[in-house]
């Protein structure tokens, strides 16, 4: 009998171990190399296992079951074509009640037992030995359901209280005329389109002016490592994408060097990523600096939470029509309030400010984007 193991395979430096999330083929079933046989979830993605051959499959873990990097989860019986069943056994003839022993262990006899059932119950005496009764675990009250938390979901909430009680966090606000970028994209967004085969959004105008900003202020692109600050000398953002399983953060890679095609272009491949839940790994690592943008559900002014190791973070809100000063006359001009969340050991409350100072007069004066101030 030949039979070839499943694995849990590797799945980043940071990733030792998994939750079996579902089993998504059977123990006995017929499977074919490369079928879809059980999926695992780890604090950063879920993550699906194939059938390596051809056979019969058993797994040997049940959902929920925490399991390890390399450990075996399952093997396939490649002998089999896994639509043999096992034939039924007969069922066995019920067996007649045996006489309870009377004290002593003595048999008694069947008139004995009858009046034996007819006398009333006794309370049951409690044992000198039994084991103090535990604890119900919580069950839900009226009204209520309970659901297990995803891997996903409690390593969020193990990082967002982490961040608050192992960093100096605090937010600085301004806000932005967005006139100009809204003009750009009414004028451009039909060329862009046909020329890039993408439409251009607002986000690749945050990304140029957020790596400009952060090449002007390098310590807010750093991180504290002990005793030691690092500075990155790449410019790594993360976008914040929302899922039905969480909030994942993949990262564009050296922003520097990518257009406002290239932004869109990998933006538009990790949400359909992400939502799909085919994201990998590789694309959530690193970044250096992330963007959340709250505004596309509405939100007008939050406090984002850092992303750590980053010791920064933008957030992005909803554009609103407000009456504003310029030149000394009231205008109607589309405003976005911008937050940036940011860790005061390492960014003073003065780089904090000229951050944001640096992003507004870029989106407000977006040709200062093309020749990278």
């Amino acid at each position: 009998m030949t039979q070839v193991e499943i694995k849990v395979p590797a799945a980043g430096e940071s990733v030792t171990e998994a939750t079996v999330a579902a089993i998504l083929k059977p123990s006995g079933s017929a499977v074919n190399e490369g079928d879809e046989v059980l999926e695992l979830e780890t604090d950063k993605v879920n993550q699906v296992l194939y059938a390596p051959a051809s056979g019969e499959l058993q797994i040997t873990v049940n959902v929920n079951d925490v399991v390890k990097v390399g450990q075996v989860v399952g093997k396939i019986d490649s002998a089999k074509s896994g639509s043999e069943t096992q034939a039924p056994q007969a069922a066995e003839p019920p067996k007649p009640a045996a006489l309870p022993p009377a004290e002593g262990d003595v048999r008694v006899s069947t008139e004995s037992y009858v009046a034996d059932l007819q006398k009333p119950p006794q309370a049951p005496q409690p044992s000198k030995t039994s084991e103090p009764p535990q604890e119900a675990s919580a069950s839900p009250q009226p009204g209520q359901t309970r659901k297990r938390m995803s891997g996903l979901r409690r390593t969020i909430a193990k990082r967002l209280v982490e961040v608050k009680t192992t960093t100096a966090m605090l937010t600085t606000f301004n806000e932005v005329d967005m006139s100009k970028i809204m003009e750009i994209r009414a004028r451009e967004k039909d060329a862009f389109l046909k020329k890039h085969d993408v439409k251009l959004g607002f986000m690749s105008f945050f990304v140029k002016a957020a790596t400009q900003a952060l090449k002007a202020l390098p310590d807010v692109n750093a991180f504290i490592d002990g005793d030691e600050i690092v500075y990155n000398e790449q410019f790594d953002i993360g976008v914040a994408v929302s899922t039905e399983k969480g909030l994942m953060v993949p990262v564009l890679r050296n922003c520097e060097e990518l257009s406002f095609a290239d932004v869109e272009d990998k933006l538009a491949a990790y949400a359909k990523k992400a939502r799909e839940g085919s994201i990998s790994l590789d694309d959530l690592k690193g970044g250096t600096f992330t963007i959340t943008n709250g505004g596309v559900f509405g939100s007008m002014l939050s406090t984002p939470i850092l992303n750590p190791p980053q010791s920064a973070i933008l957030g992005m809100h909803n554009i609103v029509k407000r009456a504003v000063v310029i030149n000394d006359k009231i205008e109607i001009r589309p405003i976005m309030y911008l937050a940036l969340s940011y860790d005061h050991r390492i960014v003073d409350g003065k780089e904090a400010v000229t951050f944001l100072v640096h992003m507004k007069e870029n989106l407000e004066d977006p040709e200062r984007l093309m020749l990278d101030f």
